[in-house]
């Protein structure tokens, strides 16, 4: 089974970005980011820390599997 990898909320803001989000929102200690696509405003938000729990992580991962292919967005959150 693939292990998590250790991210930050910086990471969180490039990994997203990668997929067309951006910051909408960097408001106390936490990070709203959007994107719209085919007509449908996406909205993750997520805590701005230097490292984000594990179980926080993965509520994160499976948020952003609503709009982002497991296939592609994986390997950014899980090591091989």
């Amino acid at each position: 089974m693939p292990k998590l990898k250790v991210l930050s909320g910086n990471d969180l803001v490039k990994i997203f970005q990668m997929f067309d989000f951006s910051v909408t929102s960097p408001k106390g200690s936490h990070i709203k980011i959007s994107r719209i696509k085919d007509g449908e405003k996406q909205v993750l938000v997520f805590p701005n820390h230097n490292e984000i729990d594990t179980d926080t992580l993965k509520a994160i991962y499976r948020q952003a599997l609503r709009y982002i292919s497991e296939s592609e967005i994986k390997k950014c959150f899980y090591h091989d």
